[in-house]
């Protein structure tokens, strides 16, 4: 049972974890001796019981103040371990304990899972060594926001399309909340109490009791607590659109004193935010999440004073003289100096017959995270070849029975990194099927089975329940139609290509000077990231070009 005060709050927790059981001993004595009457001191033996006990303490609203863990353990080294812990208690301080001969991994993990401290063993005596350290790391807990968050509950079906994209939507914008099926005990009982009779699913309850049938995105972002409205009118910047580009531009616009706003249409992250692993980004040699590299970054914006909205699609771009304004959806608007464009991409849809009614029932386009606990034990088959397609691979291993990749081409190597590739081929239950395509789906209310064929034409019908969809990528600029100029594929012109064979800015180009790098075809409106045309498509590109692109936006400032 865990530990209250008086007054019936819960004690904070310090876990120590080791798979030693004389220093997981020594530790818990020492942390006990001086912390003991203020703190609950929780020992683990190995990384996989620290975890379990920190979801426990998690269900429980229980909070964690600092976590020591052993560098050298069997089966998840302390890094590990860390790194998982990051995800359960983002809050608590992190301290790595390793012999001296490891102290240029202890450094290295500075970066990889934000640690706090690292302490040499031994630590005697601990009043010189263990304690100072430990008090520090727990005045500065005691500084921050460390109360838990509450969780929103959610109630659905098993193949309810709107009940995944509900689940998409919190977890993409780092909510927590739990899942509950609604012909289970609990998700019974909830909607009982809610007074709800299952037939308007999803059911949200928010932290606060409040209900919620069948609510829109802008509806939960409200009552989650993200921003969905402006708090000014006019601003110096406006980043449409919150991927690695838009959170780039976000953070340096917002650093250099600009007034800036970042609109985003879904939650921040991008693509880029729902990869499981990215292993190529410089600064990271042990690999990043999608969400933690996100999660950083819109707390770097923020901290600098940017301002972040949801749940806001952008419809139109108007020019009136100097002010650049960006309508959306729900009718509001924003206006600013100058705007730049990172919308991304979005993954092609797959253009077969029966496919829209079984999307978010089995069919999936980039939710491998979102529906990876649904995935126990099954078959599971991902359409695309490229490094997106891989991410989903190798993390949906670890959950499926099996992973079958189907690739339309004759290999991986034309679209796919080569540590990719790799890790893929080592990895016994992932099965590649190249000159593959998906010609058919089946299923009633959820996805049955697939048809596939080769390129001989010769076709099989295979059992499936789900399948992820990873084929290319389409830019949403059709909201710039008349007004920014586009290529035939849709993606945004900018700077050079904009030039006519002559070297002649575009038709109606009002500047005395030719376009900056990344600005488009309308002055003051620049394009960074994917959406741009001839861009990289990769997440460091997309960054630099965030922050090149506020460069260009104070030369352009200049000049008003």
């Amino acid at each position: 049972m865990p530990m209250t005060e008086p007054d019936g709050t819960r004690r904070a927790a310090l876990l120590t974890v080791d798979d030693d059981p004389g220093v997981s001993r020594a530790v818990a004595r020492d942390l006990r001796r001086r912390y003991g009457e203020r703190y609950r001191i929780v020992r683990a033996e190995s990384g996989a019981d620290g975890l379990e006990a920190l979801r426990e303490m998690k269900l429980r609203g229980d909070l964690v103040a600092v976590i020591l863990a052993d560098y050298r353990m069997p089966n998840m080294t302390g890094v590990e371990f860390l790194e998982r812990a990051m995800d359960i208690h983002p809050g608590a301080r992190r301290v790595l304990l390793t012999a001296y001969a490891d102290t240029g991994a202890a450094i290295d993990a500075i970066n990889v899972v934000d640690l706090d401290h690292y302490l040499l063993k031994p630590w005697d005596p601990p009043e010189e060594k263990l304690y100072p350290v430990v008090d520090d790391l727990l005045e500065a807990w005691l500084r921050s926001d460390h109360k838990p968050v509450p969780e929103t509950k959610v109630v659905g079906h098993r193949w309810s399309a709107r009940s995944s994209g509900v689940r998409e939507f919190l977890a993409r914008n780092q909510v927590p909340y739990r899942w509950y099926l609604s012909d289970q005990a609990e998700g019974k009982r909830l909607l009982t109490a809610a007074g709800c009779d299952g037939l308007r699913l999803p059911l949200v309850i928010a932290p606060g009791g409040e209900v919620l049938l069948e609510p829109t995105d802008q509806d939960l972002a409200a009552q989650v607590g993200l921003s969905t409205t402006p708090a000014e009118e006019f601003y110096d910047l406006v980043v449409i659109g919150g991927g690695p580009a838009g959170l780039g531009a976000a953070v340096y616009g917002a650093s250099e004193g600009l007034r800036t706003v970042l609109v985003e249409r879904t939650a921040t992250g991008g693509q880029a935010g729902q990869s499981a692993r990215i292993e190529n980004y410089l600064g990271f040699p042990d690999g990043v999440s999608g969400a933690q590299l996100t999660d950083r970054a819109r707390r770097q914006a923020t901290r600098f004073g940017a301002e972040l909205l949801t749940a806001c699609e952008a419809t139109a771009l108007e020019v009136g003289g100097p002010s650049r304004t960006v309508r959306f959806a729900d009718g509001t608007a924003v206006s600013a100096h100058s705007v730049i464009l990172t919308t991304g991409v979005a993954y092609r849809q797959l253009d077969l017959p029966g496919l829209d009614e079984l999307t978010g029932r089995g069919v999936y386009y980039g939710s491998a995270l979102t529906e990876a606990d649904g995935c126990e034990g099954q078959d599971v088959f991902i359409v695309g070849g490229a490094n997106s397609a891989g991410q989903a691979a190798v993390y949906l291993s670890r959950h499926a029975k099996s992973v079958t990749l189907l690739v339309r081409g004759a290999s991986l190597e034309a679209s796919m990194s080569h540590y990719l590739i790799q890790q893929i081929a080592d990895i016994p239950t992932i099965t590649v099927r190249t000159g593959t395509r998906v010609a058919g789906v089946h299923g009633e209310d959820h996805l049955e089975g697939l048809t596939l064929q080769d390129t001989s034409g010769r076709t099989e019908l295979v059992e499936a329940q789900r399948m992820f969809v990873f084929i290319g990528a389409a830019p949403r600029t059709d909201w710039l139609d008349g007004v920014v100029r586009r290529d035939g594929h849709g993606f945004v012109v900018t700077g050079p290509d904009l030039l006519d064979d002559a070297g002649r800015p575009p038709l109606g180009w009002e500047p005395d000077r030719l376009p900056y790098h990344l600005e488009t075809s309308v002055p003051g409106v620049f394009a960074a990231g994917d959406v741009r045309s001839e861009s990289a498509k990769r997440v460091a590109s997309a960054v630099g070009e965030g922050a090149m692109a506020v460069m260009l936006v104070h030369r352009y400032l200049e000049g008003l």
